[in-house]
């Protein structure tokens, strides 16, 4: 995705399409926790599930694998075998396919308005911004012009204070705390601006490490690979300054050693992840003093935040080592790192050269991803970017059913019912701390589908022959619209996923859950689907986003969301054990021969796995209490474990994985397939015995929540 307008991804970071409906989608309700669960409603059905006989892809398995020496590989074994993974793609899953269907969608949508004369509001700029992506011949044309006048304004730089000046106008709001994989940016720091986890009832802006055109410090510091793709990034820096008729002469040089020295300050991915290592509240007096060597008043000023006095600052050590480096390293050097990001940002937005530029590094060479995707594809990704929310409504009115979120919203309820009981049942729990989980979760909130209030793009200007200048007006409106929370009350209704997302997210500072349109779909959700299939697969996803509110992050949050510990120290302690195991179990994964799942950074999402599908089990039976018939031969909990094994089938390029395993929270599917392991009830179900690979004694089964 382009630089210039990132925006958050969270959790599974794809998107789908949902059966059409009419355009009187109902407005999205709040669900409270703790209440009792009520009749799901049902929804209309389509004639039959769309896998298989009742919404499980039997074909896809692998039957002469017994499940207790490898559940995914009995599940998914022949998908795996027989799925080829397209060409412009890193990676193919579960997500994957509705993403295809959700791109063809989005592309009827954009094609319509930018083929209507009369289009007025979002569908004249949905039109609009397509449009100019899509026009090639004028892209062409332009060439370096629609960036030339950014180049200029950084070749004109004459002192350390104009260097701020410039720092601080880059300055953009795309990184999100609420997702750990996407503490990533370019720009030499990140912004995100939300409720102040020390005071939920304040917003405050968040600042964290950034700098770095690749992902993560490793990329810079580690040997083999990372040594390998360090010299096709100094290529690349090299090809863009070429494009654009800058004598390069040292430059890509000069900016491959700025980024090392910064890698070399920045914090590592579990520090990052560590939230009691980020909530440090710093006054504007603080960087003066803490990290000497940026003008931070002239880089305040410039970003929009001069009459800010407060902030997080995430990572300190790394902000104070950044800063240091803006006065040690040479003006010269700083411009040459401005120009190449300025640079790298709009590649998409420029000529093809420079587009297949771009894709050959961070595409290929990163991800091992072989063939850059269709333009139309492209178009449609920016387009979510720029005015997701935008798009997101069209989508919602001709994707989107009030049958389909009702029964959403029954599940839901009887999930929470189902959470709640799992904290009255624990043993080891003292009476105090279970009042207070009591209390956090009947005080969780739930949106499913859409935001109450759509965002306003009405101010932006989109215009059909400025796709490049789109795209830097998107991000700048986006940014400001940010900066506009600051001194106003937290907005709880804010949603931070578009509804053509796949995807789910808790917000551990507002102690709420979104689950958007897009995720309630197969083969997460199914109306026709057997209900077995559709908890192990959709339930877990929404019990796992419940699980968020109490694993090892989560669980720091009160019912405010404000960081508190609401533990009694025994409680805790035994908690933190609990989850020592867990991430001792997930160390012990290993897809390569040097490279292992990192249990601690994959911790949270574990737990939530774990948690999540113990949930949506009890939850089943709470809705089906006399179910017991079998299908096609499997009974009910064994489609629902069969559920749950689908829904995280997958096949990841080797770069992919591997970047996966240093950088993102998330343990790969066929590993977040085995927390079946976990849970009692596997066993007995597929007959798994002592002797068999994954077979886990009772007493090593991690019991989390």
């Amino acid at each position: 995705m382009s630089t210039l307008s990132r925006r958050i991804l969270i959790v599974f970071a794809a998107s789908a399409f949902l059966s059409a409906c009419g355009s009187n989608a109902p407005p999205t309700p709040q669900a409270g926790g703790g209440t009792p669960a009520k009749e799901a409603a049902t929804a209309p059905a389509a004639a039959k599930p769309v896998f298989g006989s009742f919404g499980f892809d039997v074909g896809g398995m692998d039957r002469d694998v017994a499940p207790g020496d490898g559940f995914f590989e009995y599940a998914n074994g022949a998908w795996v075998e027989h799925t080829e993974i397209p060409p412009d793609r890193s990676s193919y899953n579960s997500f994957t396919l509705l993403a295809i269907e959700a791109q063809k969608d989005t592309r009827a949508i954009a094609e319509a308005a930018a083929a209507k004369a009369d289009a007025s509001g979002d569908e004249a700029q949905i039109g609009a911004y397509y449009a100019a992506f899509m026009d090639e011949a004028a892209i062409e044309a332009a060439g370096i012009g629609p960036l030339q006048p950014a180049l200029d304004t950084i070749d004109v730089i004459g002192d350390k204070v104009g260097l701020a000046r410039a720092l601080g106008e880059t300055l953009r709001a795309d990184v999100d705390l609420l997702n750990a994989t996407d503490f990533y940016t370019p720009n030499l720091f990140g912004l995100w601006i939300s409720a102040n986890l020390l005071q939920p009832d304040e917003v405050i802006p968040y600042l964290v490490q950034g700098g770095l055109g690749m992902p993560d410090r490793d990329f810079y510091l580690e040997g083999g690979r990372m040594a390998e793709l360090r010299g096709q990034y100094e290529r690349y820096i090299a090809e863009l300054f070429h494009l654009a008729g800058i004598d390069g002469e040292g430059k890509a040089g000069h900016v491959l050693a700025l980024e090392t020295a910064i890698a070399r300050v920045h914090a590592s991915q579990v520090d990052t992840n560590d939230v009691q290592k980020g909530a440090n509240r710093w006054s504007r007096d603080d960087f003066e003093h803490r990290a000497p060597g940026l003008d931070w008043s002239m880089f305040f000023n410039a970003a929009g935040l001069e009459r800010q006095e407060g902030f997080i600052v995430w990572q300190p050590a790394a902000v104070s080592g950044i800063a240091a480096l803006v006065a040690s390293e040479p003006l010269d050097t700083w411009k040459d790192w401005l120009a190449f990001h300025a640079l790298d940002g709009a590649a998409p937005y420029l000529p093809q050269a420079f587009a297949d530029a771009h894709f050959a590094f961070h595409g290929t060479a990163l991800s091992g991803t072989p063939e850059q995707p269709e333009r139309w594809k492209r178009a449609v990704t920016e387009l979510n970017h720029a005015l997701g929310f935008g798009v997101g409504r069209l989508y919602v009115e001709r994707h989107f059913s009030a049958a389909t979120k009702e029964r959403a919203e029954a599940m839901v309820q009887n999930l929470l019912t189902a959470f709640g009981r799992r904290i009255d049942a624990l043993e080891w729990m003292s009476e105090a701390t279970r009042a207070r989980a009591r209390a956090k979760l009947e005080g969780l909130t739930v949106g499913i589908g859409y935001p109450e209030r759509w965002p306003d793009y009405s101010a932006l200007q989109v215009r059909r022959d400025d796709a490049l200048g789109n795209a830097r007006r998107a991000g700048l409106a986006d940014y400001r619209r940010n900066l506009a929370k600051l001194g106003q009350p937290v907005d709880h209704g804010e949603w931070f996923l578009l509804p053509q997302e796949v995807n789910a997210l808790n917000v551990p500072l507002e102690n709420r859950l979104i689950f958007p349109a897009a995720i309630l779909h197969a083969p997460f959700f199914d109306p026709a689907a057997d209900d077995a299939v559709n908890y192990g697969a959709i339930g877990a996803v929404i019990g796992h986003e419940i699980s968020h509110s109490f694993d090892d992050t989560g669980a720091l949050f009160d019912e405010t969301g404000k960081l508190d510990n609401w533990w009694t120290p025994a409680d805790f302690a035994h908690f933190e054990a609990a989850g020592k195991a867990l991430a001792a179990q997930f160390d012990g994964y290993k897809p390569f021969p040097d490279l292992a799942v990192n249990g601690t950074l994959t911790l949270g999402e574990n737990i939530a796995d774990v948690a999540g599908l113990a949930t949506a089990l009890d939850a089943y039976r709470l809705a089906h209490p006399d179910a017991g018939d079998a299908l096609d031969g499997f009974s009910p909990e064994q489609r629902l474990f069969l559920g749950w094994a689908q829904a995280w089938r997958s096949k990841m390029r080797e770069p992919a994985l591997r970047n996966l395993l240093l950088t993102n929270v998330h343990a790969p599917g066929q590993y977040r397939a085995l927390t079946v392991r976990n849970i009692d009830a596997w066993y007995p179900a597929f007959q798994v015995e002592p002797g068999q690979k994954l077979y886990l004694a009772p007493a090593q089964r991690v019991k989390v929540w």
